[in-house]
């Protein structure tokens, strides 16, 4: 089967995790500091907290920021659940925003969901296609919000050529095992220029306790075990080193699909800007309407060929616990989105070959594909 996502972990990735569990120090070591530092280095940010998920990462992100059950934030429904999720843990209250037809938040809309409420907002970058960030930002800082930009689908990606992580208050990023890199399958991260932060982030990971003198500690807050392991760290170490290669890869499987499917009556891919660079965490192509109905039935046909194809996402409203929290909700162009996209196998550990196989038997199943009578 050839997976939408998949890692690729080699041997001197195997190699950095093997001496690192011959080490001292399994956890609590040398590694994560090491990390950290060479992340803020990719990233050009002056701060960053690794954890055991992103799903943490955004949970201390939103404690950071202080927010409980008197605030909202803005977000989108097209991302997975832990975006909103994580706010829920703080008591906090998610407004969904629509999106536009490349799956990322619509701006424009942000404004008019903004009451006195409102503590953050937190776009998503999906697939790896950064959003407006500058536009978002201008709007924050404009009704004084905090900005925290989940970046999970994005580390690598560019705009301008900047590594997006720079402009948000706090950007998140995921290590999960289909994410750019991995750490051990979990492992997420806190990028920020905001020291106090940063600082509280460390703080709230790791139980809340503060190392004093020799055996002397205290607790100054009620916080998590969120540490990420420097037998995790090790290997994302490793993996950070390979990234840029990855996103080539990637990309240049991306690019072999977008001349390929140039034209096509059945569907068209997500485009990406020629200033911005994007990760591609995923290759998501948006079906004609005439097939929304036969979109599980396509999907099933490509497993059977050996093809993971993949639906990103469900709109998180639509979840049973969405629902009986907040009532029936609906936006119309996430409808839409949801109806429309598929996600197709684009990775690293991809050759040419299994590009040609997709591409090719993708279109063949669609040309053979029953039309919805509209």
């Amino acid at each position: 089967m050839i997976a939408y996502s998949r890692q690729l972990i080699d041997e001197e990735d195997i190699n950095a995790v093997i001496e690192t569990l011959k080490g001292d120090f399994l956890t609590g070591g040398k590694k994560v500091e090491e990390f950290e530092r060479a992340l803020g280095d990719y990233l050009g940010v002056s701060y960053v907290c690794v954890m055991n998920s992103a799903t943490s990462a955004l949970q201390i992100a939103y404690k950071c920021i202080g927010l409980s059950d008197k605030d909202e934030i803005i977000t989108t429904p097209i991302t997975f659940c832990a975006t909103s999720n994580a706010a829920l843990m703080c008591g906090t209250t998610p407004v969904f925003c629509d999106v536009k037809n490349n799956g990322n938040i619509d701006e424009s809309k942000i404004k008019g969901l903004i009451t006195p409420k409102t503590r953050a907002v937190v776009p998503v970058d999906f697939g790896g296609n950064p959003v407006e960030i500058d536009k978002i930002r201008e709007l924050c800082d404009k009704h004084k919000l905090y900005l925290i930009e989940d970046c999970a689908h994005a580390l690598g990606s560019e705009i301008d050529g900047q590594k997006i992580g720079n402009k948000a208050d706090i950007s998140i990023f995921s290590f999960h095992a289909i994410k750019p890199i991995t750490t051990c399958g979990e492992g997420g991260a806190i990028a920020t220029n905001n020291k106090e932060i940063y600082e509280k982030a460390k703080l709230l990971r790791s139980h809340g306790i503060v190392k004093k003198q020799a055996w002397n500690s205290d607790m100054t807050e009620l916080g998590y075990n969120y540490r990420l392991s420097d037998v995790a760290c090790a290997l994302g170490i490793s993996q950070l080193k390979k990234l840029d290669s990855f996103i080539k890869k990637r990309t240049k499987i991306a690019n072999y699909y977008n001349e390929r499917f140039q034209n096509n009556p059945y569907f068209f891919p997500i485009k990406i800007p020629l200033h911005v660079k994007s990760s591609y965490h995923l290759y998501p192509i948006l079906l004609d309407r005439s097939l929304w109905c036969v979109k599980e039935d396509i999907s099933e046909a490509l497993h059977k060929k050996g093809i993971g194809a993949q639906v990103h996402y469900k709109p998180i409203y639509k979840f049973s616990y969405y629902k009986e929290q907040f009532g029936e909700q609906k936006l119309q162009n996430a409808e839409e989105f949801y109806k429309a996209e598929l996600s197709i196998p684009a990775h690293q550990k991809m050759s040419m070959d299994d590009a040609k196989f997709v591409a090719d038997t993708l279109l063949k199943i669609l040309e053979n594909a029953k039309e919805c009578k509209l």
